[in-house]
């Protein structure tokens, strides 16, 4: 059986580690269109070759991650790891991409630092799932910022699962990253394979009632406009988060194709909001020529009947070129505690 949700998520691939203090920046290329990012058109062509789309202000330093990045999806996935094989050359080549001191966090897990953590980290995920491989889709580069999205490949247990990742870079003079967090759906990797243990899907249907799509092309967003979608996001104001975007598509975690009625589109919040209650902060945002992405971090408050537990937690919303909107974020830690995703891991791996 093959698995192919756009709007789901990944392997909790090196499960990671909580990071502080992100700032927002307006980045140059928004203060100067057709400068920065005109001047970058011709700029990492080795990096540009190998993603769908790349676009931004490409510094040295980006670029050197972007070509790091791109190296350790493709490297041949052959016999995974042993316990502890740091010299194993995709262990090698994931530790490439991070200063020694980084920091690497993904949704509802510990904090993982440096690279002895990350390392254990890659190492245990490529035994789980030893034919990891990925390309890169829409990329966009904001000097020091880097928001990489990626398509992942596995397969589990004879299934074949591929899903979406963006993974969030914050970059060192050399190109190493600093801080990284990832964002993807790791629910999607029991929906198959483990179809009598899996925990329900969280927007399990949730659809449009028709193909009527509301009309509306929404303007470019700026950054500008964090304070007052971060204030949305916090308020769980539904209101506000569509009508910004009034005529996009929605793509997300749970969709088999993208939302297009803002019935559907409200139903799919709703749901969100009514499994947790959000408190996010700002992260990094990155624009391009089409493309802006902005993240949000910070916690989930789930509640679990008369029980509430809180977990890391983050968003990361594309808006893109004809009218394009995708949130990626991890559904899993919504619908299953750490003690069940502990086990759920477990029955994967045996």
């Amino acid at each position: 059986m093959r698995t192919d949700r756009r709007a789901a998520a990944t392997v909790g691939i090196a499960v990671a580690a909580v990071v502080t203090g992100a700032m927002v920046t307006v980045p140059a290329a928004e203060a100067q269109p057709g400068g920065a990012v005109a001047a970058a058109q011709g700029s990492c062509p080795a990096a540009r070759a190998k993603v769908d789309r790349l676009e931004g202000r490409i510094t040295p330093n980006a670029c050197a991650f972007m070509e790091r990045q791109i190296a350790f999806g493709e490297l041949p996935t052959g016999a995974p790891p042993a316990p502890g094989e740091v010299g194993h050359p995709r262990v090698r080549a994931y530790l490439d991409i991070f200063d020694p001191d980084a920091t690497l966090w993904e949704a509802g897990s510990l904090p993982q630092r440096g690279h002895t953590a990350i390392g254990a980290s890659i190492t245990n995920s490529l035994r789980l799932v030893p034919s990891l491989a990925y390309r890169g889709t829409d990329v966009v580069a904001d000097g020091s910022t880097v928001m990489f999205g990626q398509w992942n490949e596995v397969t589990l247990k004879g299934h074949r699962v591929a899903y979406p990742q963006i993974a969030r870079n914050v970059l060192g003079d050399d190109g190493r990253t600093i801080q990284a967090r990832r964002y993807y759906d790791r629910a999607v990797l029991f929906q198959d394979t483990l179809p009598q243990d899996a925990p329900a899907p969280l927007f399990a249907g949730v659809a449009d009632s028709d193909r009527s799509p509301a009309r509306g092309n929404p303007a470019r967003f700026r950054v500008g406009e964090i304070p007052g979608r971060l204030a949305a996001w916090n308020a769980q104001d539904t209101a506000t988060l569509l009508a910004r975007f009034t005529g996009a598509r929605l793509s997300g975690p749970g969709l088999d194709r993208p939302l297009v009625t803002e019935a559907g589109k409200r139903a799919y919040l709703e749901r969100l909001f009514s499994t947790a209650d959000l408190q996010l902060k700002a992260g990094q945002s990155a624009v391009g020529e089409t493309t802006t992405y902005v993240e949000w971090h910070g916690t989930a408050s789930v509640r679990d009947g008369e029980q509430t537990r809180t977990v890391p937690f983050g968003i990361v919303e594309r808006f893109g070129a004809d009218r394009e909107w995708e949130l990626t974020f991890d559904t899993l830690p919504l619908i299953a505690d750490q003690n069940e995703i502990g086990t759920l891991f477990q029955k994967l791996a045996s």
